[in-house]
């Protein structure tokens, strides 16, 4: 179905269409982005600091491919990465429109999950999404993440300040 993997200069191309593609459905789930972003060169510096910041162990960000097509279809991220006495991160993702509903955004977060608790040895993960989000909230509980509360006015999406249910797993071998 799918399978994830470091972000790569070489991705910079292939990265830009999909978010060109989906810059408006993008857009209703994320800040507000520069028209710099949606640029090869805007890419290719978003792939540096991916790498930056994994090599810090602030965040590890990987592409979503379709292994029937070898396509690049989303990213998934574990980002804020807190170590010593909370050893947690947070996970983000983005999915191409055209391929939603096919389970591959599930098949992520599971794989994401399992590289975050067996090779990065964290303890918990969390989630944010806005309350009319369903779908997204159902991949994460597919995933085994547990609804905690809302967080008000959380994040700023698209240029307002929105609501968000925060979802959590916790490792099991790290109870």
């Amino acid at each position: 179905m799918i399978s994830l993997r470091y972000m790569e200069l070489d991705d910079a191309t292939e990265l830009l269409a999909l978010e060109e593609r989906n810059r408006e459905f993008f857009q209703n789930y994320t800040g507000l982005r520069k028209d710099d972003f949606y640029t090869l060169e805007g890419q290719k510096n978003r792939i540096i600091q991916a790498k930056l910041s994994s090599e810090n162990d602030q965040a590890y960000s990987y592409v979503i491919e379709e292994k029937a097509t070898g396509s690049i279809v989303g990213i998934i991220a574990l980002t804020g990465v807190l170590r010593h006495s909370l050893q947690s991160a947070w996970v983000g993702y983005f999915l191409d429109r055209e391929v939603n509903g096919r389970g591959y955004m599930t098949e992520a977060v599971k794989q994401v999950v399992a590289i975050a608790f067996s090779k990065l040895n964290l303890h918990r993960l969390e989630a944010g999404v806005m309350p009319h989000n369903l779908r997204s909230m159902r991949v994460l509980e597919k995933a085994g993440f547990e609804k905690e509360g809302i967080a008000r006015k959380n994040v700023k999406i698209n240029g307002k300040w929105e609501d968000h249910m925060t979802l959590s797993i916790i490792n099991p071998e790290d109870c």
